[in-house]
Order: C-alpha cells, then sequence, then structure tokens
C-alpha cells in the first residue's frame, strides 16, 4: 500500500506516518505538507527514509495535490489549520484550508478511485453536560476552527452520498503526546514549568476534556483505514476525562514546577465546557486505547525535558510574539 498523508509533518499526522511505516514494512507513504508553524521536517525523523516521499506544498493547489496522489491507494488528511485561539483570531484562514483544501483533496481521490480518509474532532459536536457523543449525534461546533472542521466532514459526507466514493472520517478527542506545538495546553504548561514561568489557566479551569495519547489515535486511524465501512463516522476517545486544572497540576508534579504559578486568565471566547466520545463503534473495529492518562503524561514531559532542540527554536521563534500578545507577558529565555 502506498498512503498520501496530507499534513504528515504536524503533530498527529507525523506520529501517523512514523508508526504506519513501522507496523507496514512494505508500505510507502508520500507526505504533502506545507510547512506551517505547526508542520516540521524534524517531526519525521525515524520514519525510514527509503520508504517515505516528502511533498512540500498546500493542499488548495489543485496540480501539487494530483502531483502527489499519483500512484497512491488512499489518501489521510490530517492539514488543518488546528488551534481554537488562532481560529478566534483568524477564522478565513481555517476556512480555506479546512474547507476548501479537503474539497481539492476528495476530488483527487475521487478522480484517482481511491479511499478518502477524513481525520476530524470531537469539537464539532459542541459541549455535552453529561454522557458521550456518539456518531449519530448532530454537529454543533462552537468555534470557528470546529465549524470549519465541520464543513471539511459534511463535504466528505457529500462526496460519498453524491458520487459513491469510497470515504470515511474519524473524529478523536484531545489529543497529546511528543512533538505538539507548544501553543496547546499541555506542551504549554510542560515548557512553563521547566522555565519556571507562570502557567495560565483559562476562566475556573474545571473544563473537562477526553484526553487521547496521540500513538493510540493513530493505532484507531490505521485499523479504521483497513477495516472501516465506507460512508460512516468513527469516533476515538481516550480513557480518560481530566478537567484541565488537574492536568496542569499533574504536569507540575512531574516537571517539579509549583502550583503557585498557576495563573487563571480571562476564559476564552465561546469556550466549550466538556467534551466526551464514545468509542464503541470503533472498539467493535478490535481497537482499544493502551495508553493510560497517568502513563502518557509522564512519557510526554520527560519527552519534552530530554529534547530541548526540539522545542527551542519554536520558543525563540514567532511563538514568543503569539505568547506575548496573548497572555499579556513574555516567555523565558
Amino acid at each position: 500500500m502506498k498512503l498520501l498523508v496530507a499534513g504528515g509533518a504536524g503533530f498527529i499526522g507525523s506520529t501517523f506516518v512514523r508508526t504506519f511505516l513501522e507496523v507496514n514494512p512494505d508500505a510507502r507513504v508520500t507526505v504533502l505538507d506545507k510547512l506551517t508553524y505547526a508542520g516540521r521536517r524534524e517531526n519525521l525523523e525515524g520514519a525510514d527514509e527509503a520508504r517515505l516521499e516528502f511533498v512540500e506544498g498546500d493542499i488548495r493547489d489543485v496540480e501539487v495535490v494530483a502531483g502527489a496522489i499519483e500512484g497512491c491507494d488512499a489518501t489521510v488528511n490530517f492539514a488543518a489549520e488546528s488551534h481554537v485561539d488562532r481560529s478566534i483570531d483568524s477564522p478565513g484562514e481555517f476556512i480555506e484550508t479546512d474547507v476548501f483544501g479537503t474539497y481539492v483533496l476528495l476530488e483527487a481521490a475521487r478522480d484517482a478511485g481511491i479511499r478518502h480518509l477524513q481525520v476530524s474532532t470531537d469539537e464539532v459536536y459542541g459541549s455535552i453536560e453529561e454522557g458521550s457523543f456518539t456518531e449519530t449525534s448532530p454537529l454543533d461546533p462552537s468555534s470557528p476552527y470546529s465549524a470549519s472542521k465541520a464543513g471539511g466532514d459534511l463535504l466528505v459526507s457529500a462526496f460519498r452520498h453524491t458520487y459513491g466514493m469510497d470515504s470515511l472520517i474519524v473524529r478523536a478527542s484531545n489529543n497529546y503526546g511528543p512533538r505538539q506545538h507548544p501553543e496547546k495546553l499541555i506542551p504549554l504548561t510542560i515548557l512553563n514549568a521547566l522555565h519556571g514561568d507562570p502557567i495560565p489557566v483559562y476562566g475556573d479551569g474545571m473544563q473537562v476534556r477526553n484526553w487521547l495519547f496521540a500513538e493510540d489515535f493513530c493505532s484507531a486511524i490505521r485499523v479504521v483505514l483497513a477495516e472501516g465501512e465506507a460512508g460512516e463516522v468513527y469516533n476515538v476517545g481516550g480513557p480518560d476525562e481530566l478537567p484541565n486544572i488537574d492536568v496542569v497540576k499533574a504536569i507540575l508534579r512531574l516537571a517539579g514546577g509549583s502550583e503557585d504559578t498557576i495563573e487563571y486568565v480571562e476564559d476564552r471566547l465561546g469556550h466549550d465546557r466538556r467534551y466526551s466520545l464514545s468509542s464503541s463503534k470503533t472498539e467493535g473495529l478490535g481497537w482499544r486505547a493502551e495508553v493510560p492518562f497517568e502513563e502518557g503524561i509522564a512519557r510526554t514531559v520527560e519527552w519534552y525535558r530530554d529534547n530541548p532542540g526540539w522545542w527551542e527554536p519554536i520558543r525563540s521563534g514567532e511563538y514568543r510574539e503569539y505568547y506575548l500578545a496573548k497572555y499579556g507577558r513574555a516567555i523565558a529565555d
């Protein structure tokens, strides 16, 4: 099998590429990535270079996508603008990539007659006070990010309904693990703790998330890609639900930080209170989450502690300006 993995140099995409090649010794992968601030070639280090082709390009570019997809047996689309805070500030960029980019990929996959797997998020369902979302729950996105992801999902469903396309959607709960950009809660907290910086926490910190180790999510994608039924949606939730403040405190314990550094800040606009996904449909294909949060967060903190060469260029670049504008204070050198 040869896959086209769009967004394969990002956090989850690169995790998928590395693990997919590892468990499929005869497979090949073409990565298509624009290399925005969140995509880096370094994320693919450790993958078998002999079976990996890299194409730098935009999924909105019809000609680039047509060239990259040649000879592939399926597409897996991780390419997306994905940070909710940035979507509030610049929603247009999210619509262009997450909706129009998905359309371009779908057209290319339809012309090639191959399977398309769309990687999506639990955020398209909105917030849920109790219980868990299933694949039949209505879409009710709350942010420009989740709305753009819902738009891409609806295109995938429409291409299945209209053209009979072999397409699927996988929706995940909050992923975490090595190589996640520090704009997100867990790596931000880890790096701030390691530097003695204040830890910003939105609102009261009691927003509940269903935490999923990225390698577990990637194993679910492999299962759905191989066994999933065309036209279906598959939810992939993590094994543990925790409020954000409990996640922050767990990281501080592991990183040797003090809870006195926690700084409650003004809540995010339209901040969803709780996400929760039922994974029973995906588990019916034989998948199970294997990494509990306690183990996964310890592995994640250790990775960031041991790999300053990965994150130092980020903290010294554009991220410094973003952080200052977002939180009103600079990060430590």
